[in-house]
Order: structure tokens, then C-alpha cells, then sequence
């Protein structure tokens, strides 16, 4: 372990989604020189032989895993045998590969849903399989608890340096905000705007949100979830996974109220308590990752204020290609 030489040769798997693009984006600022990236056009992830010869072309230094097929609640109710079956071929092909080309070290990067729904808060690493999971993302964790299996299963038959790392809810700029298929800071930001702007032309001024509101969530900010896999990568080579998280949660009606307050003071909150809340509650144990020496930076309320005026500046690039002018939508204050 130690440094990684900026000129080595670095993949990220997955680096147009929400944590590859910040992943690039911190390895860039850090000095990295040669950071290699494939679109979905170029090599399918789920495809062993097409990851095979791109591996064998390119026989990266080290490997970021980022990749992989993601949403809410709504997403994973309605499309469990996407996510179960693209998550498993995504980290299967790409250790398989990372193996037969020996590469110097992966991350591979899994999700909190991992753990029992009950699961002892705050939840540390080794509370993995001691209860059931929550039902209405169980197909992804599935998936995932393979993906942290399989990198255990390398390192243990062919001693690779292979290593895990579990983050909490994540949002920041890059985020999905499509209502059907994301998580809940992008949505809940997407229905606060679409109030607001609905709300200038004389409609109710209100969102209506699934659940109770009281359920407990903890949430980091992509860029911070960034610089610890950098972190991890040169200061991390366990057996087993690690959580990484700020250690701080709050309810989601808390979250909504934020949200709101950076979006769309003026709008009324609408509680659907014949939606389902999920966990009760999530937070990870990061005692492990503190006492290695990291921290997180971005606070919430920045990060939802940043990650919004990024929100905005894409509606803005959307409207410039449309020919579109509206200067009624304004970043907060």
C-alpha cells in the first residue's frame, strides 16, 4: 500500500454515472495522467468475452468498480430481474478480467442495502448476513453481497488485492433525476422544482412525498464518497469490506424540509403513508474508516445547494439546445 504513481494506468468502470464522473474528476484534480474509461457502446459490462479483450487491450494498473444498474424504491420494485442479473455480470466480468490481467488492485464498490433490514444501528461491517434484507431492494443487495463474495473469493484463492468499500445514500451533481428511477435527494429536488415552476402559473404549491417521513437516512456527498475510494485504494487491503458514510443521520421528513427550504420554501408538504417507507432506518458504523484517517468534508446543506444549482445549470443546457429562453428558473440564494 501507499501512494499510486499519477502515470499509472487507472479504469473506471462505470465513469458516466453518478460516482464514476466524480471518481474522474477527483483522480484528474489529484494528478492522474492516465485514466481509462469505456462507454457502453464501446464494451458491455454484462459481456465476459467483450470485458476479456478490453482488459487484454488495455491491462490497467488499477481498477475502480463502479458500475452497475441503479434506483429507488420504485426502480427496484419494478425491474428486480435487471437489477439482480446486470449487477452480478457487471462485478463477475470485471474481477474475472481484473484477475487474468493482474491487476495491481480493485475497489470494487458495493451499497449500505447490503445489510439486514433490522440490522443494529449504527451498522457495523460485520453485521453482513446475520438477518433478512429489506424487501423492496433486496435484488440489488443480492447482487452486491456477490460482488463483495467474489472479490473475498479472489483474494482468498488467488491472493489478489482485491477490496470492497460500502457507502451510504449518495447524491451530488451527475445524480439521476428521473422521478421513476431515482433516489430519493434527486427526486424529492425534481418535485420541488417542478412545483415551484408549476406554482408560477397559478397551481398548488405542493409535493406530495411517499411514506411517513419517518424514517432515518444517511446521506454523503459523491464527491467526498470520491476521495475515499482514492483513500481506501492506497490505504485499505482487508479481507473484508468497509462502510463509508459521514456517521450523522436525520428522518427523511427532515431531509424533504431541507430540500424544500433550498428549492422551494413556499411549497406544502404532502405525506402518501400508503407508500412504503423502506429501512426504518440506515446508518453505517464508520469507525473503521475514521481510525484509518478519513473524514468527509461537504456538509448537507452545501451539498444540496451545489448539487441543485448543478440540477439547474443542466435545464439551463437543456433549454439552450431547445432554443428555449426562461429566466424564471434562478439558482437559491
Amino acid at each position: 500500500m501507499g501512494t499510486i504513481d499519477r502515470n499509472a494506468s487507472v479504469y473506471v468502470a462505470g465513469h458516466r454515472g453518478l460516482v464514476g464522473s466524480a471518481l474522474v474528476r477527483h483522480l484528474e484534480s489529484e494528478g492522474f495522467t492516465n485514466i481509462l474509461t469505456a462507454t457502453r457502446d464501446e464494451v458491455d459490462l454484462r459481456d465476459q468475452s467483450a470485458v476479456s479483450s478490453w482488459f487484454a487491450a488495455n491491462r490497467p494498473d488499477y481498477v475502480f468498480l463502479v458500475a452497475g444498474t441503479v434506483g429507488g424504491i420504485l426502480a427496484n420494485s419494478t425491474r428486480p430481474a435487471e437489477f439482480i442479473y446486470d449487477n452480478m455480470m457487471i462485478h463477475g466480468t470485471v474481477v474475472h478480467s481484473a484477475h487474468e490481467t493482474d491487476v495491481t488492485k480493485l475497489l470494487y464498490l458495493g451499497s449500505s442495502c447490503i445489510y439486514p433490514r433490522h440490522a443494529t444501528q449504527p451498522i457495523t461491517e460485520e453485521q453482513l448476513l446475520t438477518g433478512p434484507l429489506e424487501s423492496t431492494n433486496e435484488w440489488y443487495a443480492v447482487a452486491k453481497i456477490a460482488g463483495i463474495k467474489l472479490c473475498e473469493a479472489y483474494r482468498r484463492q488467488y491472493g489478489r488485492d482485491f477490496i470492497s468499500a460500502m457507502p451510504t445514500n449518495l447524491y451530488g451533481p451527475g445524480d439521476n433525476f428521473d422521478l421513476s428511477s431515482s433516489h430519493v435527494i434527486p427526486a424529492l429536488m425534481r418535485k420541488f422544482h417542478d412545483a415551484k415552476v408549476a406554482a408560477e402559473s397559478g397551481e398548488p404549491n405542493e409535493v406530495t412525498i411517499w411514506g411517513t417521513g419517518s424514517a432515518f437516512r444517511e446521506f454523503l456527498h459523491v464527491d467526498d464518497l470520491a476521495a475515499a475510494c482514492l483513500f481506501l485504494m492506497e490505504h485499505y487491503s482487508d479481507d473484508g469490506h468497509i462502510n463509508v458514510g459521514t456517521g450523522v443521520d436525520l428522518s427523511i421528513r427532515e431531509l424533504a424540509e431541507q430540500i424544500r427550504d433550498v428549492v422551494n420554501p413556499g411549497a406544502h408538504l404532502v405525506w402518501d403513508a400508503s407508500k412504503p417507507d423502506g429501512t426504518p432506518r440506515k446508518l453505517l458504523d464508520v469507525t473503521r474508516l475514521r481510525e484509518l484517517g478519513w473524514e468527509p468534508d461537504i456538509a448537507l446543506r452545501d451539498g444540496l445547494e451545489s448539487t441543485y444549482r448543478w440540477f439547474l445549470g443542466q435545464i439551463d443546457g437543456e433549454r439552450a439546445l431547445r432554443g428555449v429562453d426562461d429566466a424564471t428558473v434562478t439558482a437559491p440564494h
